[in-house]
């Protein structure tokens, strides 16, 4: 088999263009969705555990810069925490696999929620800049909630590619509603009531979630054995250069957040660089959910193409938009331009639920998120230098930029086959 990342599979494909698969209506593949038992009760919980992945950075960066009066030193604690997030968070996932989510996500989210406590108190107290580090870089246990709820319906509709592509888009959508809310969320928390206050209401979201969505068995997905020929999904056809392009989308966010920032501050309008970006995630929301009911007629590897060649075109709106100078003409660009971000994620998440065997579904996943994370980090600072060397409407080419060379990646012909599931 040749094309750009093909999946071989035994498993009966059934699309959505089949009459009995769909109803009338944007909503009904939706409804159908959440009409399985147990469905609704284990999203909720698993959101309750997700709005807190936004929250947790911006209030521990206010919570210390607003004790220790340095934002360089709240920016280097939060930095630590990712870096080991992204060394710690594929052998939970790993965990979860071997053992199942409720057995693991548990305990590994009481670490988590036990570090936030511990990174509170030693704020509050005033103790050494050291224990900001150990306390934070401890949370990195929490479980990669999105990941465990994209398991869940994956084993739900294991023989229904339609149901997983809407279940995809919904859990895309989610994370942008999620990422959209927290920072929001946190910084009102922090600012209105006290400095504490973001990394406490995270921290009990995070653990109350996480309870209920354990809770759910019947939605668990079985624990699936492993043989002594189990290989890590990095060496599994196709998986590197999936995670590629997650790494070089990665890069497109964490660009375009630096980029906005510095051009909206200088213009003189730095407080309004929260709202501009909101736009993108909104955008990126709503095209997220319309692609979930809309119907898969093509193969994911050729949509994935589709959607990042439209992502790359539609960055180019945020680079035309800035040379005006004008602020408004930047946020509706950004609100175009987020249009294309949601569907390339459900579709390189479907793929890799098609690449990776149910035994390392989580790990899978986690990975994908490691490699975004990668590239957030990386395009935030190379966006940074560029605001800072150049000019801010200039940075913008590098979200372009960050496009292109993942659609260099998707366009590049891989050859491989879906191990036996």
């Amino acid at each position: 088999m040749s094309g750009d990342i093909l999946i071989a599979t035994d498993r009966p494909i059934r699309y959505a263009h089949e009459p009995h698969r769909r109803g009338p209506g944007r909503l009904s593949p939706y409804r159908r969705l959440f009409a399985n038992p147990g469905a609704r009760a284990f999203t909720a919980g698993n959101l309750l555990a997700r709005l807190p992945m936004g929250m947790f950075s911006v209030s521990a960066v206010m919570m210390i810069a607003g004790s220790r009066g340095s934002y360089a030193l709240a920016g280097a604690v939060t930095a630590t925490g990712l870096a080991v997030t992204a060394l710690v968070a594929p052998w939970t996932a790993r965990l979860v696999d071997r053992h199942g989510q409720a057995r693991v996500a548990v305990p590994a989210t009481a670490i988590a929620v036990l570090a936030s406590l511990a990174l509170l108190l030693c704020v509050h107290y005033d103790a050494p800049d050291w224990t900001l580090f150990a306390a934070y870089a401890a949370t990195a246990t929490t479980p990669n909630t999105g990941g465990m709820s994209r398991a869940r319906w994956a084993h739900l509709h294991r023989d229904d590619p339609a149901a997983q592509h809407t279940a995809n888009s919904f859990e895309q959508a989610a994370d942008e509603l999620c990422f959209m809310l927290g920072p929001v969320a946190a910084a009102f928390l922090c600012s209105a009531l006290f400095p504490e206050a973001g990394t406490l209401t995270g921290a009990i979201l995070l653990m109350a979630g996480i309870l209920i969505f354990a809770a759910q068995r019947s939605t668990e997905p079985p624990v699936a054995p492993r043989t002594a020929t189990t290989r890590s999904p990095l060496r599994l056809p196709g998986v590197p250069a999936l995670l590629a392009v997650f790494l070089a989308t990665g890069a497109v966010f964490g660009s375009m957040e630096v980029v906005t920032l510095a051009f909206a501050d200088g213009l003189g309008h730095g407080a309004a660089a929260g709202p501009v970006l909101a736009l993108q995630a909104a955008g990126s929301c709503v095209a997220g959910l319309l692609y979930g009911s809309a119907r898969p007629a093509t193969k994911p590897h050729v949509r994935l193409r589709v959607c990042v060649a439209a992502m790359t075109l539609l960055m180019s709106l945020p680079l035309l938009a800035a040379s005006t100078g004008s602020l408004v003409a930047v946020a509706a660009a950004l609100l175009l331009a987020g249009a294309a971000t949601a569907p390339t994620m459900v579709t390189g998440m479907t793929l890799l639920q098609r690449v990776v065997p149910p035994a390392q579904l989580n790990e899978g996943m986690t990975l994908a998120v490691t490699a975004i994370l990668g590239g957030i980090a990386a395009g935030s600072a190379t966006g940074g230098w560029l605001a800072e060397h150049t000019t801010p409407a200039t940075g913008y080419a590098l979200p372009v930029t960050a496009a292109a060379i993942a659609l260099l990646l998707c366009a590049h012909r891989h050859t491989t086959e879906a191990p036996p599931s």
